[in-house]
This record gives C-alpha cells, sequence and structure tokens, in this order.
C-alpha cells in the first residue's frame, strides 16, 4: 500500500475515535454542565453577600461542591436546615430567575431578633429565596417540588435529642421518607457531614455531632434514594473522628464527607 493510503487509513481510524468525543462536547447535557459550572463560579464570586459568609468558603468550597453534586440555572432548590442562608443565598444565585431556592428553617434555630434580622436582609437581597419555617421534628414540603437540595453539616441532628433546643427524639426514617416524596424524579440531594466512627448513632451524635457515613446511605437507600458517587473535597485525614465537632482544635476543620443521592426517575 502507498503512503498515502496508509495515512487515509489512519485519519479514518482517528476520526472513528474522536468524533464520538467532539460529539458529547457539543451535547445538550455537557452544555448544561458547563452553563451551571459558569453559574456556580459567578455566584460565589460575585459581591453582595456578607463577609461573614465569604470567610467560610474556603473551608466549605462552595464552588466546587454544587459543581460536584450538579447544580444547574433554573432549578428549583431546598436548603435543608438553612442556618443563616449560607448555602440558599448562593444557589438563588445559580438557578436564577427562572429558578427558586426554599430555605427550610426549624422552629426551634434562628428565631431571635437577631436571626430575624439576617433573614429579612438575605431576603432582601435574594429575591428568588424564600423561608419556610416548620417544627424540627414534623419537616413536610410539597411533593415533586425539589430539584436539587442539600443539607450541610446538619443530617446528623435526626439523630439529636436536647432539651436545652426542645428537640425531641424523631425517627429519621420520617425525615428522609418525607424529603424523598418532596424531591421530583430524577433529583438529587447532597450530604456533607462530619464523619464519625462507627456505633451508637444516637449516642456519637450527642456527644459529638458526628456520624458514620454508612448509617447516612443505609437511611437513604432504604427510603429509595440511589448513591450515585462521592467526594473527597472536604476529608481531612489528621482528624480522628474523637473530638466534639465544637472543640477549638478542630471546628471548622473536620473530616466531612460528601454523599450525592439522587431519586430514580
Amino acid at each position: 500500500a502507498s503512503d498515502s493510503h496508509i495515512e487515509e487509513s489512519v485519519m479514518r481510524k482517528l476520526s472513528a475515535l474522536l468524533l464520538p468525543a467532539a460529539l458529547l462536547s457539543l451535547s445538550p447535557v455537557a452544555g448544561q454542565a458547563s452553563e451551571g459550572a459558569s453559574a456556580i463560579a459567578s455566584a460565589v464570586s460575585a459581591p453582595g453577600r456578607p463577609a461573614e459568609a465569604v470567610t467560610l468558603d474556603a473551608s466549605r468550597k462552595p464552588a466546587a461542591i454544587l459543581s460536584f453534586l450538579g447544580l444547574k440555572p433554573g432549578m428549583h432548590a431546598a436548603d435543608l436546615v438553612s442556618g443563616t442562608g449560607y448555602w440558599a443565598e448562593i444557589m438563588a444565585r445559580v438557578v436564577g430567575a427562572k429558578g427558586h431556592v426554599v430555605a427550610y428553617e426549624p422552629d426551634q434555630f434562628y428565631n431571635d431578633s437577631e436571626g430575624t434580622a439576617t433573614w429579612n436582609a438575605l431576603l432582601s437581597r435574594e429575591k428568588n429565596v424564600s423561608l419556610t419555617r416548620y417544627p424540627f421534628e414534623k419537616f413536610t414540603a410539597p411533593a415533586a417540588s425539589i430539584d436539587f437540595a442539600i443539607s450541610n453539616l446538619n443530617y446528623h441532628d435526626q439523630y439529636w435529642e436536647s432539651a436545652k433546643y426542645k428537640i425531641a427524639r424523631s425517627e429519621p426514617a420520617d425525615y428522609v421518607s418525607a424529603l424523598y416524596a418532596a424531591m421530583k424524579p430524577d433529583g438529587i440531594v447532597g450530604i456533607i457531614d462530619h464523619a464519625g466512627l462507627p456505633g451508637n448513632t444516637r449516642e456519637i451524635v450527642n456527644k459529638l455531632h458526628r456520624i458514620d457515613p454508612a448509617v447516612v446511605k443505609a437511611d437513604f437507600e432504604k427510603a429509595g434514594f440511589v448513591l450515585e458517587a462521592t467526594s473527597d473535597l472536604l476529608r481531612n485525614p489528621d482528624d480522628d473522628h474523637s473530638k466534639l465537632v465544637f472543640d477549638p482544635s478542630i471546628r471548622g476543620k473536620t473530616d466531612r464527607f460528601v454523599l450525592k443521592f439522587r431519586k430514580p426517575k
């Protein structure tokens, strides 16, 4: 065979190999992923967020976390046990005017004058965020209303009891079942929490506010969710899991796991 024929044969083989990749790069899925990553980066870096929230970015890595979990413009998202709205505000910027974020916050938390002022300011800044209050032990949300939900450092509290904060004993299975019903088919739930050792989950939670990731996986899979991916973005191998998460030596630096669940279509 001539050199030209050999070259032509090689080129045909290369084209067969490269064409699928080229088509993938032009596919709607790839385009949506790129759009999501761009919107997330802009949401985190744009001015206007409180200084104390921006300070948390170094440890929480919001751009990387939301990109891993798959938040995209136009989604209807939920910030579960929102606190002061750190994630709700970022997500509102990502989903944009065609999307919406509901911050679910238990009645027991952030209901004083300072907490009210913080939330009033956030709701004034971000028009597509709404705040929904509910009793900690009785989470509910409209059926099939959520595309994307995130729970940051609080799922373990489903096993927590506290007379001080008026948190009665509740059943985590009830919470996860309610969340499953609230998610749309193909909806995503991201769980970030402080890693704990195996053992008596309620005792570990009440003592250290940590949870074994295997417990979380089992709880969500029992409710019908599928574990789609895990991430080491927030892992810290220097944390031996023996300290209370509020211990000054480890606070803000705990070993955290990130789990991505999906509700089947």
